[in-house]
């Protein structure tokens, strides 16, 4: 074993995540992986569009796998965990290099009200996830079904999902945009569809998520 080239390799990777360019591809991957979950989770979720017994059907034959469930929970929690803390960073980091006068590349989206608001609709989400979780995730799966009908029962829970999803699409709006830039995806000719795309999936998931709570009072 190469002892001197392993530890050359540590070194170069924890000098890689201090710097910033390091962050910036650890929150880009970081959301990217949380995108697909996003995208799976909001397949999975408009089961309900058809019925509750379906959306049902579908969670039993999810938790029908426990090992996987366990296993791509575990990750899902580390990754989000990477997210939150490397934006911390990058938040403290950018409010000190701007104290400097350190100049932003000129963007091909303009979206100043969501990445002022990055970190704080950051933190809200996380919040968010915490309430959603402790709600739907920590019960008897065999009763999801009731427990979602239970939930959106009320008018002011229904408030509060479909405002949380509305801060969601403002943070994506930023984020899918800032992930294309950091994997390089930004060029003249491919910036009119990175504008459109940045308002349309943001868009498509606060239309689907919020119709799902207002389903329950239609």
């Amino acid at each position: 074993m190469n002892y001197k080239l392993t530890w050359v390799t540590i070194m170069f990777f924890i000098h890689f995540v201090k710097s910033s360019i390091g962050k910036k591809w650890i929150m880009a991957c970081s959301g990217c992986f949380l995108l697909l979950f996003l995208c799976s989770h909001a397949a999975g979720n408009a089961t309900l569009f058809n019925s509750v017994s379906l959306f049902q059907a579908y969670s039993d034959q999810l938790h029908g796998h426990p090992l996987i469930i366990a296993i791509l929970s575990k990750i899902l929690f580390s990754v989000f965990v990477i997210h939150i803390v490397t934006g911390v960073l990058l938040f403290f980091q950018n409010r000190s290099a701007r104290s400097s006068g350190y100049k932003v590349q000129k963007r091909a989206v303009k979206n100043s009200l969501a990445s002022r608001t990055m970190i704080y609709s950051g933190l809200f989400i996380m919040f968010f996830i915490l309430a959603h979780t402790d709600a739907v995730s920590f019960g008897d799966h065999g009763t999801i079904g009731l427990t979602i009908s239970s939930l959106f029962s009320s008018p002011g829970t229904i408030i509060f999902y479909i405002v949380s999803f509305l801060i969601l699409a403002i943070h994506l709006s930023h984020g899918f945009w800032s992930m294309l830039q950091t994997f390089g995806i930004n060029h003249p000719k491919y910036n009119p569809l990175i504008r459109n795309l940045t308002y349309a999936i943001p868009v498509f998931f606060l239309l689907l998520f919020s119709a799902i709570p207002l389903l329950f009072v239609i």
